[in-house]
């Protein structure tokens, strides 16, 4: 399965989008993709073919966002926490990513025809060093496309990079770079993966979990929040269109209590 799935809209699926976009749409959304490996014990399959499943549906997810004109999306496809999980599925979720991303390298031609810019966030040294090599080449073969974007959150806990950013800082005060005074909200933020992205608009949980696992904790302190009972690699068009109509009604409530608030401040009762 390539990393964009070419296929077009349904003509009912075409309404409806155009129906969405005529609202607020989420300029940028993130993904936690769970439930592979209850979809593999559900069709009694092994887990292996559950991860390759949930691939399959990235990619047919990325056409969809494309199609509604979210060009960023951020997908947590990897935690740390996962190397402790059996060494059988952990070194089945490494040889997946190693054919996806040698996969990836075959597709030049499609990802700059869509103009998908990618990049892994993560501490890529826990990787072996050949998969690291792999990534790197995937990223720098994407890094001049700018028309969509997909943040690939890779040997990645949200605690273990803003550790790694306070990390950068306390060094830039010893070597003299920057002042204590200058270590802020806003430094950090410039010190994270995702430095180069505007934060999430829209989080999308799916498998019916209602927790964020350690994922983008600094980013979606604004984000509208919306958890799914669908298993990742059963998810369809019309979830995503259901996740974006919430985060349009919150939008509209927002909208609303701001502008009563503001409206209570002129005229209090």
């Amino acid at each position: 399965m390539s990393w964009i799935r070419e296929t077009e809209l349904r003509l009912i699926e075409r309404l409806t989008a155009n129906i969405l976009k005529a609202g607020p749409m989420p300029k940028h959304v993130a993904f936690i993709m769970d439930g592979n490996r209850r979809y593999a014990q559900k069709k009694h399959v092994e887990r292996k073919e559950g991860h390759t499943q949930g691939f399959d549906k990235l990619a047919e997810t990325l056409r969809w966002c494309l199609n509604l004109g979210i060009h960023e999306v951020t997908v947590y496809a990897f935690s740390i926490e996962n190397f402790k999980r059996s060494r059988e599925e952990v070194d089945g979720l490494i040889e997946l990513a190693r054919q996806k991303f040698s996969r990836l390298l075959t597709e030049k031609e499609n990802l700059e025809k869509h103009g998908v810019c990618i990049r892994v966030l993560g501490d890529l040294t826990l990787l072996p060093e050949d998969l690291q090599q792999l990534i790197a080449k995937a990223v720098v073969s994407t890094r001049a496309h700018n028309k969509c974007f997909l943040n690939v959150c890779f040997a990645y806990t949200s605690r273990h990079e803003i550790a790694n950013a306070v990390k950068e800082m306390a060094w830039g005060v010893e070597q003299g770079l920057i002042k204590s005074s200058d270590v802020s909200e806003g430094l950090l933020s410039q010190c994270l993966y995702s430095s180069n992205s505007p934060n999430p608009d829209l989080l999308i949980r799916t498998s019916g979990e209602v927790r964020l696992s350690d994922f983008l904790l600094w980013q979606t302190s604004y984000s509208c929040l919306v958890f799914q009972s669908i298993l990742w690699p059963e998810y369809s068009f019309w979830n995503l269109c259901d996740a974006i109509l919430q985060y349009q009604k919150l939008g509209i409530y927002t909208k609303k209590t701001k502008c009563y608030s503001r409206w209570k401040q002129i005229a209090p009762v």
